[in-house]
């Protein structure tokens, strides 16, 4: 990671946790009371090919034993209200501060992904790894919607690891490769600007820079 991004990490990861600290304690609070424990969803994800890390979010599930893979119509029942309301917001990845400083991840890169992927595209990871995971990405700006739309249509487990593996993920890796490769301090400025137009506005276009 280039010294200047992981400088630009740190720096605002410290400013955004002196507001948002009080925000999480809050929510953790409303939480413990409403959903019980654990409070953090907190699961294994790859930081570099053969490297792992915990990656940390707000619980918006419901818990069932044997968990495991992308979330698609069969798990909508178990996502509860309050969950609902933090995925909307994306008040569940505050956490993920906490991972930026720690250094495993970054504001903007290829969003966290599970050792079966990267063991199944490893020549494509070992060059979308060279980025430090994100809690937002171009991917995420580009292709999110179109992603969520796919995974709704989903019925079961299966289905949905189908239309992840097949349909998604390959072209969520295209655009990782091309933000590996136009990666600038701007762009993620831009990156950074549009996903939080989308969440306070729903605005989704992802408009080129300097156009209105």
């Amino acid at each position: 990671m280039p010294l200047s991004k992981r400088l630009f990490d740190i720096v605002l990861a410290l400013v955004l946790l002196v507001p948002l600290s009080i925000v999480m304690a809050v929510f953790a609070l409303i939480l413990l009371v409403v959903q019980g424990r654990p409070i953090f969803y907190a699961a294994p994800r790859m930081v570099a090919p053969g490297r792992t890390f915990t990656h940390l979010k707000f619980r918006t599930m419901l818990r069932q034993e044997g968990d495991f893979g992308v979330t698609g119509a069969h798990k909508a029942w178990r996502i509860t209200p309050l969950g609902h309301f933090m995925r909307r917001t994306r008040i569940d990845e505050l956490p993920q501060l906490f991972n930026i400083l720690k250094g495993d991840m970054s504001f903007v890169g290829p969003r966290p992904t599970i050792r079966e992927y990267v063991e199944r595209y490893p020549l494509v990871y070992g060059q979308v790894l060279k980025s430090r995971p994100g809690v937002t990405g171009l991917a995420t700006l580009i292709y999110h919607r179109h992603e969520d739309r796919i995974l709704r249509r989903c019925k079961s487990a299966e289905a949905t690891e189908a239309a992840y593996a097949g349909r998604c993920l390959p072209t969520k890796l295209k655009i990782d490769l091309i933000y590996q490769k136009n990666r600038t301090l701007a762009l993620d400025l831009w990156i950074i600007w549009r996903t939080v137009l989308i969440v306070l506005y729903k605005d989704e276009r992802p408009r080129r820079r300097g156009r209105k």
